[in-house]
């Protein structure tokens, strides 16, 4: 039994051509499985790292799955500037090319239908970051107010909080609107994790979108920020992206093995 297995990257048509000197995770040469039409892009990764018993200790080390994902994302985004790719996620791994044969064979029409879609297209993520002044928290100033002034404040604090919401959802769908004007196709996401992402103000909207022409949606952004920077609203456009919002194959679906 091989000591090693496969990790893969995406999936792409037989006639593309990835980059010969391509290095990805654990150090290992990317190189093709090809089989039904379609080429899986895969590298050798260690048992002893990446076997299924060693590989759910790894995941729970934050800065291992970190080095890991980034090396992963560098292959993904060397392919997309070579071919149309169908991403896969992170921690797709085959005990061999049967194995990575199979899929391929297995996924053929569902593959292939993306990468269709894909081709000529790009996904792009746009997040709205509103910075607004909350009201003050009641604090030691309530015990100096009589009981119903104190009800009376915290009334109107919880009614300003709620329309500061309610505005701030209005806003997030107007931009998602215009932005669907000139994209593919869309696709709305949860919101970031302030600490994770370390992003400041409230994210109001975190958003995908498969686009045809990036320079059109450049100026849609553009047009938006002037338009909204008034209300307190930065909206950050970031890309391009490995398509994963747009793909449904079951393939780029697989779980850790």
């Amino acid at each position: 039994m091989s000591d090693e297995l496969l990790w893969a990257y995406g999936v792409v048509a037989a006639g593309a051509a990835p980059p010969a000197d391509l290095v990805g995770v654990a150090g290992g040469v990317v190189a093709p499985v090809a089989t039904a039409g379609l080429q899986a892009l895969v590298s050798s990764v260690p048992q002893a790292q990446f076997a299924a018993e060693p590989l759910r200790g790894h995941l729970n080390d934050l800065p291992w799955l970190e080095r890991v994902a980034r090396e992963h994302e560098a292959v993904l985004e060397r392919l997309l500037a070579e071919a149309t790719v169908v991403p896969l996620r992170l921690c797709t791994i085959f005990e061999d090319t049967g194995g990575v044969e199979l899929m391929l064979e297995r996924e053929h029409d569902a593959l292939a239908e993306a990468l269709g879609r894909l081709e000529g297209r790009q996904e792009w993520g746009v997040k709205v970051l509103l910075d607004r002044d909350r009201p003050a928290p009641a604090g030691e100033a309530a015990h100096d107010e009589g009981g119903l002034a104190y009800l009376a404040r915290r009334r109107s604090q919880l009614a300003a909080r709620e329309e500061a919401r309610g505005l701030a959802g209005q806003l997030a769908d107007q931009v998602d609107g215009a932005l669907r004007v000139v994209a593919i196709d869309a696709v709305r996401l949860p919101a970031q994790n302030r600490e994770l992402s370390r992003h400041e103000g409230d994210m109001v909207l975190n958003a995908a979108y498969l686009i045809g022409d990036p320079a059109e949606l450049g100026a849609c952004v553009d047009a938006l920020q002037e338009r909204y920077a008034a209300q307190g609203a930065r909206i950050d456009l970031t890309g391009p992206w490995p398509p994963y919002n747009f793909v449904t194959s079951a393939a780029a679906e697989q779980q850790p093995a």
